[in-house]
């Protein structure tokens, strides 16, 4: 694809952003095990960070998905994985269900917020008992009059400890498996909504990650995203948008990590010369450059057929699957290449590998992915 004036310009912005307003703090948000999201998010709103592709009406800036593209491009530059990540749960995977099929009055009430960064927000799909098999939550949500009436828990919610409403996907029906789940704002001041617990994680420290507890939390039927019984189908459509951001971020990443690596096997020096000259880790190196390089244009072949409203599920499958192994790869060489120093949680290449293991589990585990990918081509049906 081809970036406009108005791209370079925009990433330049975040760049800058990242450069000012993110990376000097990131030591003391990963020992805080959280970020001040309420403070971060109305600075990105200001910069026209949030809500892309949403309606100006609600909040948006009215622009297509290549703009969201250069944006996690730009914060997969962040020193850590955890912040982007958290940025685009608002972004991304709590908000187009919402944009897509909610209300007007939704969208005024919640999602207009959302996009000027005064309410954070998350997505509660995981439960304790169910993670990547979405078909198997437990949490209910049972119609009393006008209000649903909600019991259950949900694992593993990015943003938890600070969200004021949450996209629920919970069940509205007795009919089991795909069918009969809804997508339902709640609010997270509403009576019977609790954190149960925050969650200490290997990796991803600056975000924060809990254990959502309902219990029997009422919120209206008028909560309800789209129709009633429609949230599997509306989910799996948001998990595409998970998957794209998700690949995006971490390229940019790898490709980051490679450039410090060999920056830092230029100075540093072994034998009478510098670690660079050793042809082995050249290949090496060069291998995964390629590697990461492919992934950043097969990403944005993706983008820009998602912009023009093609089915990309099978590209977003692939991308997300390539890019959590990939990212493991180069993880593994930066802190191998870094010897001892990159073993030192006081240097970056620890962290950087910490991070990083979480891309082949969350938004849909290499297993699925590869569940999703082997059905498409025929083969796993009866």
């Amino acid at each position: 694809m081809q970036f406009t004036e108005e791209h370079n310009a925009f990433r330049k912005v975040v760049r800058e952003f990242v450069e000012t307003e993110i990376n000097p703090y990131v030591d003391e948000w990963e020992a805080a095990r959280t970020f001040p999201a309420h403070e971060l998010f109305p600075k990105l709103a200001a910069i026209g960070a949030l809500g892309l592709e949403y309606d100006v009406e609600y909040g948006g800036q009215g622009a297509d998905h290549t703009y969201t593209l250069v944006l996690m491009e730009e914060l997969g530059r962040c020193d850590v994985a955890g912040i982007p990540m958290a940025i685009a749960v608002q972004t991304n995977m709590a908000t187009p269900a919402l944009h897509r099929f909610g209300s007007h009055e939704l969208k005024e009430k919640y999602l207009k917020p959302a996009m000027e960064g005064t309410a954070v927000v998350s997505v509660a799909v995981s439960e304790p008992d169910a993670g990547s098999d979405v078909a198997n939550i437990k949490t209910r949500a049972v119609r009393d009059g006008d209000d649903w009436v909600i019991n259950g828990r949900k694992m593993w919610i990015t943003n938890g400890t600070q969200a004021d409403w949450i996209c629920l996907l919970a069940r509205t029906s007795d009919e089991g498996g795909f069918v009969g789940m809804s997508q339902i704002i709640v609010p997270t001041d509403a009576p019977g909504f609790s954190v149960g617990r925050k969650i200490e994680k290997m990796g991803n420290h600056s975000s924060d990650t809990a254990e959502l507890v309902f219990d029997d939390v009422r919120v209206p039927v008028s909560n309800t995203i789209g129709e009633v019984g429609t949230g599997f189908q509306q989910q799996m459509k948001q998990f595409q948008d998970e998957r794209l951001v998700g690949a995006y971020l971490s390229v940019a990443g790898a490709e980051r990590a490679l450039k410090r690596t060999v920056e830092y096997l230029h100075q540093r020096e072994a034998f009478g010369k510098p670690l660079i000259a050793n042809q082995y880790l050249q290949y090496n190196l060069a291998e995964l450059i390629a590697s990461v390089d492919m992934q950043i244009e097969y990403n944005r072949v993706a983008a820009a057929r998602f912009a023009r409203g093609e089915d990309v599920t099978r590209m977003a499958t692939i991308a997300k699957l390539n890019v959590g192994k990939l990212s493991r790869q180069v993880a593994d060489a930066c802190v191998q290449y870094h010897g001892g120093m990159g073993y030192a949680e006081e240097n970056w290449p620890a962290r950087y590998m910490r991070d990083t293991r979480l891309i082949s589990i969350g938004g849909g585990a290499d297993e699925v992915m590869l569940r999703i990918l082997s059905l498409m081509e025929g083969m796993g049906r009866r």
